[in-house]
């Protein structure tokens, strides 16, 4: 791969060893399923909601048997304002398979990670990386910007292709164990230095970056739109949630329907869409609860 000794293993892991963020779930003595936790949390989540939550649930649920044994209503409950709340159901179900079929271990192979409820390509390998030190590649977006910058000279990453990516990944990884403190450097590096809008490249530990050498050339194409919040049928769903869960019982739905005044086809639609993902149950009697919640 063209340029690819630009990125020096002892130059980044030398600078993760002084910059690095301080997160628990990367503290010694952390174990593969609170690690799989975190991942299934960081996904299209900010790091400062996680550090919010994680310390308390893993107390509250620190193994896949405490967890599969709590109602998915608590676990969905407690995801509180995380986003995408499936993941808390996808969470409950993976820990509810590893408790029953893995011995209430993580397994460590990828392909028996793939098989997990909730988990893809990235945490499976994220997973086998992280919790236990295998030589593999993890990419993510922040990943596939470094590389697409530092070994490529190309402001973006461009379209995600799993092979190529993985394929780039995998011939920067040095041949012995620090594979996996240099995976999760590279990662620290397009989070906080390498980043998308505003790259603070005089803090940048990588001396052969690329697109640094060919003048910092713009990305081809129109930029990529800043996915909004505000209006959208997420922060609908979002509002019915948190009515749902401050309550023990279910609820009406009038009660549902002061959540959202603005537009109440919009409301309808995010309900109803709560109901398909199987968020929300109607009960017998019109009321609505969260999944899993005994009444």
């Amino acid at each position: 791969m063209t340029g690819a000794s630009s990125i020096s293993v002892t130059n980044l892991v030398d600078w993760y060893d002084r910059k690095r963020r301080d997160l628990p779930w990367r503290e010694a003595g952390v174990s593969p399923w609170q690690i799989l936790v975190s991942e299934f949390m960081l996904q299209q989540t900010p790091v400062s909601r996680v550090l919010s939550i994680w310390p308390d649930w893993v107390r509250r649920w620190p193994t896949p048997s405490a967890t599969a044994a709590a109602s998915a209503a608590d676990v969905v409950r407690a995801w509180g304002k995380l986003g995408y709340p499936r993941r808390a159901m996808r969470l409950h179900e993976c820990a509810t398979v590893i408790a029953r079929d893995h011995g209430d271990v993580v397994p460590d192979d990828i392909e028996v990670l793939l098989t997990l409820p909730g988990v893809g390509s990235y945490t499976a390998r994220a997973v086998a990386c992280f919790a236990y030190g295998q030589r593999v590649p993890v990419v993510d977006t922040n990943v596939r910007r470094v590389v697409a910058r530092a070994v490529h000279g190309r402001a973006d990453a461009g379209a995600p292709s799993a092979p190529r990516d993985h394929a780039d990944v995998a011939a920067l990884l040095p041949k012995d164990g620090a594979a996996p403190l240099f995976s999760v450097a590279l990662m620290e590096l397009g989070a906080t230095v390498c980043t998308a809008r505003t790259p603070r490249c005089g803090l940048c530990p990588l001396v052969g970056c690329a697109w640094r050498h060919a003048g910092y050339p713009p990305a081809d194409g129109p930029s990529r739109r800043v996915q909004q919040y505000a209006g959208t049928d997420r922060q609908v769903r979002g509002r019915l949630l948190d009515v749902l869960r401050a309550k023990e019982f279910p609820v009406t739905q009038a009660e549902l329907d002061v959540a959202w005044l603005t537009d109440s086809q919009q409301r309808d639609r995010a309900l109803e869409s709560l109901l398909a993902d199987g968020l929300v149950p109607r009960t017998v009697d019109g009321r609505f609860a969260l999944a899993g919640e005994e009444f």
